[in-house]
């Protein structure tokens, strides 16, 4: 039976990133969803090492600017739930954002981004790696002006 047929909507794309197992990370880019499993351990002490670099110089402003908020994995949404990503650390500037964002739906576009290539599969079909990457550096531009 089709959804026309038992008056049910299909699931949106972010339901389904809502659906996916707990072991993955989920992020929808040109409206494409693309899910990876969470981090193994290298990938993890990497990020976290480069975020404890970047802590005491651009968050509390010891031997550098100060005034960041860096964060690890935010769930950004460019465009509410039709844009997400989940980049390996993201930067606000405190004097755009004084207050340190809550809850895990992040709308307030970022001012710094960075993640890796990541392996990335598609639990809806099979868009490669490749237009995932050049979505990711879409959304940067879009962000960086």
């Amino acid at each position: 039976m089709t959804t026309q047929q038992t008056g049910t909507k299909p699931p949106t794309l972010y339901q389904h990133l809502e659906n996916l197992p707990d072991i993955f990370i989920g992020e929808i880019l040109n409206g494409q969803l693309y899910a990876q499993s969470r981090p193994a351990m290298p990938h993890g002490y990497t990020y976290s090492a480069l975020g404890g670099k970047l802590f005491n110089p651009f968050h509390d402003g010891l031997g550098g600017p100060g005034g960041w908020w860096i964060i690890n994995e935010p769930e950004i949404h460019f465009v509410p739930k039709i844009e997400v990503s989940v980049p390996d650390l993201a930067g606000w500037r405190r004097e755009h954002t004084p207050k340190l964002l809550t809850g895990h739906q992040i709308e307030i576009v970022p001012d710094w981004i960075i993640g890796s290539v990541k392996s990335f599969h598609h639990p809806l079909g099979a868009p490669t790696e490749k237009s995932r990457c050049l979505c990711m550096r879409t959304m940067v531009r879009r962000i960086s002006g």
